[in-house]
């Protein structure tokens, strides 16, 4: 008998835009809860219109999307409110991303709507959290990066600092909201009274929390932790070294016995039974030589080559692979990581497959992303009880 997803039976409503909150709600979405997604009537959720597009809908809107039932209201109305007050009686948990103090003007913050249903979960990301002197700054992930330390350590050290080319700071954060969320409802099951909470994610926390060591690190030693390229500071040898077909492969040896067995792959058995080199710390402190003596081995095969010795030799290794390569890896296939959707218009595209991978209760992918306003009637009429009379003026208001 197959068992059901891990989270069926859980409704989740979703009060997000853009990428943070609607990328938590996806991940309730693949394993199992209904996830209701509210809209902005006539226009949607800003991200259906970003980036690339396939006929009239943004091809990201096709992941960040997927098994998503969509409602539309107008939250800025007060019957748009009353519509999400009718919704908190039946669901579990909200999340939203949007400024602090914007859903207490409209009546929808945690601590009226915990009134209304006190096994209530909100997840609200901000750009600084509910707390604090930023807390009414507006904060997009960029922005979190920032401050939150990433950007500076970004790029190379003669350079302006760059972005990664996603949006890792929106993506942390909602990692972060499903993570929290998760925890609330263990602590709502063990609560006598089933109690709900409030869960608090802050963009640039949450990228501040991915640092390492670098607080105690400027704490203790006054080390202020620099841009340094492919090169990873106080780690070696690790870096990403030109092979002779003029690509370039990421090769990580700086446990001390990988270390070992590298160097004999290479004809370096010197090296490898040299005492200042068997552990960390002595190679750190000549890791520019280290990525000589590699970076010359490497310039005498090509890429395909370099991997096949030190895959023999049990070294981790890789290529850089753009979307083109990943799409052709048999890796990523087998492990079921390029998954065929049929959008609306009948033609079958490739996202990206579920993460993680759960051995009894696996999430899926059932369906591309609503159309906007897809499922009111659904919601409005089955869910609620809305009689057709309350639909139709609703309608006539803009509130729905």
């Amino acid at each position: 008998m197959q068992r059901k997803k891990p989270l069926e039976g859980l409704r989740v409503l979703e009060l997000g835009t853009l990428v943070a909150a609607p990328f938590a709600g996806k991940i309730f979405a693949e394993f199992g809860a209904e996830v209701i997604k509210v809209e902005a009537p006539g226009t949607g959720d800003p991200l259906r219109n970003w980036r690339a597009m396939h006929e009239d809908s943004s091809i990201w809107w096709y992941v960040q999307a997927r098994n998503k039932k969509s409602i539309t209201v107008d939250m800025r109305l007060k019957e748009g409110q009353e519509v999400v007050r009718s919704l908190v009686e039946k669901v579990d948990i909200i999340i939203e991303n949007f400024r602090p103090g914007t859903l207490a003007k409209w009546g929808l913050d945690y601590e009226r709507l915990s009134t209304i249903n006190p096994g209530l979960i909100m997840a609200s990301i901000s750009g600084y959290g509910q707390t604090g002197p930023y807390r009414s700054k507006p904060g997009f992930g960029s922005v979190g990066e920032a401050i939150g330390g990433l950007r500076y350590l970004t790029g190379f050290p003669d350079r302006p600092p760059v972005r990664v080319g996603i949006a890792i700071g929106d993506i942390v954060a909602g990692m972060y909201a499903v993570i929290g969320t998760m925890f609330a409802l263990q602590a709502r099951n063990n609560h006598p009274e089933k109690r709900g909470q409030w869960v608090d994610v802050a963009l640039y926390e949450s990228v501040f929390s991915l640092m390492e060591g670098i607080l105690p690190e400027f704490d203790l030693k006054g080390i202020v932790r620099e841009r340094t390229g492919s090169t990873l500071p106080g780690i070696a040898p690790s870096n990403t070294y030109e092979c002779a077909d003029g690509k370039y492969i990421v090769i990580g040896a700086n446990s001390d016995s990988i270390f070992k067995r590298m160097m004999y792959a290479i004809g370096r058995g010197d090296l490898a039974e040299d005492p200042q080199y068997a552990d960390n710390q002595g190679r750190a402190e000549h890791a520019d030589f280290l990525d000589e003596v590699i970076g010359n081995w490497t310039k005498q095969y090509p890429l395909a080559e370099v991997q096949k010795r030190l895959d023999e030799a049990a070294v981790p290794v890789g290529p850089i692979y753009s979307i083109e390569d990943i799409v052709k890896d048999e890796h990523y296939k087998e492990r079921e990581m390029l998954k065929s959707v049929t959008l609306p218009d009948g033609r079958k595209v490739l996202v990206p497959g579920i993460v993680p991978k759960l051995s009894e209760t696996p999430g899926d992918l059932e369906w591309s992303g609503p159309k906007l306003g897809q499922h009111n009637q659904e919601i409005f009429e089955g869910l609620l009880q809305f009689s057709q009379e309350a639909i139709t003026e609703l309608k006539e208001k803009g509130a729905i």
